[in-house]
């Protein structure tokens, strides 16, 4: 027995075994348990879930590609354009088409401040989409 004898002896030693059947109780309760609940996880709700698709983004024809060097010179679908003609530009251009998107190409050294002044210019002339050109081949 694990309690030891009933023997009132002087000398009782500790026990040194291990009563592993409350452990195998345990683990019995637990197999039930997991026979029990396993063909119940196997059930799922039906979700139809909208397919995903990737298309490519093409550019749309009705854009405007302004080009920014690092002098500040700009260029208007590869014409030459003075700062001060932009506005006046880009009124005509939302006037023709109210969905035509601006492409900024700018060099890699020019100032920011160059850039947002023409970005504030066409925001406010009513351009709402703006969009950077990058050539990620040069470094």
């Amino acid at each position: 027995m694990a309690f030891g004898s009933m023997h009132r002896s002087g000398s009782q030693a500790p026990m040194s075994e291990i009563n592993v059947v409350p452990l195998v109780d345990v683990m019995l309760v637990l197999l039930i348990i997991f026979i029990i609940t396993a063909p119940l996880l196997t059930h799922s709700v039906k979700i139809d879930l909208p397919k995903a698709e990737s298309v490519p983004n093409i550019t749309q024809p009705e854009h405007v590609e302004l080009a920014i060097r690092t002098d500040g010179s700009l260029f208007w679908n590869g014409d030459p354009v003075l700062l001060g003609q932009l506005s006046s530009r880009f009124d005509a251009t939302i006037a023709q088409e109210p969905k035509t998107e601006l492409h900024i190409r700018a060099d890699k050294l020019v100032h920011y401040e160059k850039v947002a002044k023409v970005m504030s210019i066409a925001a406010k002339a009513g351009m709402a989409r703006i969009g950077f050109i990058t050539d990620p081949s040069k470094e």
